[in-house]
């Protein structure tokens, strides 16, 4: 089965990659949307409209805190899920535990949780957070331990390396029990999304290496005695051709300054994200041959980090390729469009059906 999400741009909207905001200087370009809470509530109520099952938030200090501002939209919407992505170690499991479950019973149980260890030192660092790479998911090792262990309805001790809690639980177990979704490719990250998460995330690559991501994370479920469910984040550039498709993303790739690439580059090149760094890898830091797969587009990832490939094609291509993703293992597209609203229409009435 496949299971449609669309994207917040809880830190603005464009009609480009990456709006332009000095017009006044000759850099004529698209302006960008604020991130105000009746623009992300046109959003989702189009992607509830729509069919799309749930709404990823990203969480950082580049964009609005995803707790708060999905909360103001739960009575924007009546069926949407909201899948609030947060940093595990900035806040106490117990109390991340208790969020969840208040959000989960006042949401009528629409909550999905994103875990992000995080790979960016720097971002790291505005939180107060020095641990190195490996030292942050054996913490969120142990926070998620803490996490499923307060929702267990009886009192849950713990004593490790990160965390010590001695009776830990919350007003009442949330119902369903939130599910976890998890990324990172890295050796330290496989084995704890093998023993915690329900949904493994990946960024959007070609088949060939999602295909044999899936493999090593599912052994690694297998081993752990779990099983568990994939899914795949990527953009999407849809329209009735492919020839307005592609005049798009090159719309969007001419409007990108080669400085701004380079400066970009070079900032994404010091992540600590092995994930990241596959990014990097599809495109090299070039504009040229930017298909690294047929209807896989890597220029996103010129100049903004996390996701950074776009399917790109006629509706009926870009199903095509959902359709060969989810023969793979995939079941859950968590997909994003710019600018989100508008693109949210092309997708929901031009793929969803198809599919």
């Amino acid at each position: 089965m496949i299971v449609p999400h669309w994207f917040l741009p809880t830190s603005g909207d464009a009609r480009g990659i990456v709006a332009r905001r000095h017009a006044d200087r000759g850099d004529v370009g698209d302006a960008a949307r604020g991130a105000d809470i009746d623009y992300l509530a046109q959003i989702a109520r189009a992607a509830e409209h729509l069919g799309f099952t749930g709404v990823l938030t990203p969480t950082g200090t580049f964009c609005e805190d995803a707790w708060i501002t999905t909360a103001a939209l739960l009575r924007e919407t009546r069926t949407l899920r909201y899948l609030v992505a947060f940093r595990p170690g900035l806040i106490s499991p117990t109390l991340a535990a208790q969020q969840a479950s208040s959000y989960q019973r006042i949401s009528d149980g629409r909550l999905m949780l994103n875990i992000v260890t995080g790979g960016d030192a720097v971002e790291q660092q505005r939180f107060g957070d020095w641990a190195d790479h490996d030292s942050r998911y054996a913490r969120t090792d142990e926070f998620l331990t803490v996490l499923r262990g307060a929702w267990g309805g009886e009192p849950f001790d713990f004593s490790g390396d990160q965390y010590r809690v001695v009776g830990a639980q919350t007003y009442a177990p949330p119902d369903p029990t939130p599910p976890i979704y998890f990324g990172g490719s890295s050796e330290a990250a496989l084995p704890v999304a093998a023993r915690h998460a329900d949904v493994y995330l990946t960024w959007g690559e070609p088949p060939a290496l999602v295909a044999e991501k899936i493999g090593r994370v599912r052994k690694l479920a297998d081993e752990a005695g779990r099983e568990i469910r994939f899914g795949i984040r990527l953009h999407v550039i849809t329209r009735d051709t492919a020839e307005q498709a592609w005049a798009e993303a090159h719309r969007m790739l001419e409007a990108l300054d080669p400085a701004a690439i380079e400066r970009a580059q070079a900032a994404l090149r010091t992540s600590q994200s092995v994930g990241q760094q596959r990014m990097l890898a599809l495109h090299g830091g070039s504009a040229d041959d930017l298909e690294i797969s047929p209807n896989l587009w890597a220029g996103v990832g010129l100049v903004r980090g996390g996701a950074g490939t776009a399917l790109v094609g006629s509706h009926e291509q870009v199903a095509e390729r959902i359709a060969e993703y989810h023969e793979l293992g995939i079941d859950e597209f968590v997909l994003s469009g710019y600018p989100h609203l508008e693109e949210a229409y092309q997708v929901g009435e031009g793929v969803l059906p198809l599919l």
